[in-house]
């Protein structure tokens, strides 16, 4: 039996915490294995600083933040390079202000852990085919202008709907489902290529594109939903390993920001701390954000309407800290 395609979860992810010095540091990674990444993600935990991406592809010091439609800008001062087992920062006051708290989401590019980073220049024409390495089916997508101002941040979810292929999020505002061809020319995604529409936000013409496209690996990483149950003994979500990072949202009916949780803020049960992607606030620690992190998924603890609306769909990704059961048919336990 197949328990997991990846036993060591730490070459491919890991999530960070540490606290800011003001001056220019190295950063590195607390895993056993060494990871040079090749998407970091940083927010100060402390402060209303916006969200920072910097991916491989793009090159250290281009800054996208996932909480605004601003378009790409670079910036010397923040991440300078990606190192052999982390990477090093300069003195921005966004991911390094003295005694100030930071965390930062690696992911290492392979197509072993289902992840893979696309550059593209748009051409404003429907159904464009744009090739991916994942050799296997995207089940989440995220997809960012890098040039024009005021272009929304786009996912693409497969549980978004019957026909995730008509439909989308913001992953910078908590609006609710978007119902529109015009993203993904209605035509689901394959093991090669994924199809755009003609939105600006996604094939603007002659623009700088950059997409994150992720397969679900068995053991490492699910991409699936829930059905909210309305209750503090909420649902159960199995994913076959113990979560190192979660990130949720609700679909329909309302506006709702991003929950993201990780193992490194919150590393005890019950997990109760989370920051939001579409904003750009400090962490909050808050009993409607109670979730526990088990060996083999995780289990909602509260019922806000962020999480936990009765016969509302959440949707979520998640990474793995370690599989629920190794290649050697060792398991692993709760935290």
């Amino acid at each position: 039996m197949a328990y997991t395609t990846i036993n060591d979860p730490e070459a491919y992810f890991q999530a960070k915490i540490y606290t800011g010095d003001g001056s220019t540091p190295s950063i590195t990674l607390d895993g056993d294995t060494d990871m040079q990444p090749d998407l970091v993600w940083i927010k100060n935990r402390d402060q209303t600083d916006s969200h920072c991406l910097f991916d491989a592809v793009r090159g250290a010091t281009e800054v996208l933040a996932s909480d605004t439609a601003d378009a790409e800008t670079t910036d010397a001062d923040t991440l300078t390079s990606f190192d052999s087992d982390g990477f090093a920062l300069g003195a921005d006051v966004k991911v390094n202000t003295n005694t100030e708290k930071y965390a930062a989401w690696c992911w290492k590019e392979s197509a072993t852990s289902g992840f893979d980073i696309v550059s593209y220049t748009g051409n404003a024409t429907d159904d464009t085919d744009i090739s991916h390495n994942l050799s296997a089916v995207p089940k989440m997508i995220i997809v960012k202008n890098r040039d024009t101002a005021a272009t929304s941040w786009i996912v693409y979810h497969h549980r978004l709907s019957d026909s995730p292929e008509e439909n989308g999020l913001y992953l910078n505002t908590g609006n609710p489902i978007i119902d529109t061809t015009t993203y993904w020319s209605d035509e689901a995604p394959t093991s090669s290529v994924f199809t755009l529409g003609t939105n600006n936000d996604v094939n603007d013409d002659t623009k700088n594109m950059i997409a994150y496209a992720w397969s679900e690996k068995q053991g490492f990483s699910k991409f699936g939903s829930w059905l909210g149950n309305g209750s503090t003994d909420g649902p159960f979500i199995y994913t076959g390993f113990r979560p190192a990072w979660i990130l949720y949202k609700r679909t329909t009916d309302a506006t709702e920001g991003w929950i993201l949780q990780d193992n490194k803020i919150s590393p005890i049960n019950v997990s109760h701390i989370f920051l939001a992607p579409n904003g750009n606030g400090a962490d909050s620690d808050t009993a409607n954000a109670n979730l526990d992190f088990l060996s083999n998924g995780f289990k909602l603890r509260h019922n806000d309407t962020r999480g936990n609306t009765s016969g509302i769909t959440y949707i979520y990704m998640a990474f793995a800290e370690a599989p629920f059961v190794n290649s050697n048919g060792v398991p692993c336990n709760a935290r």
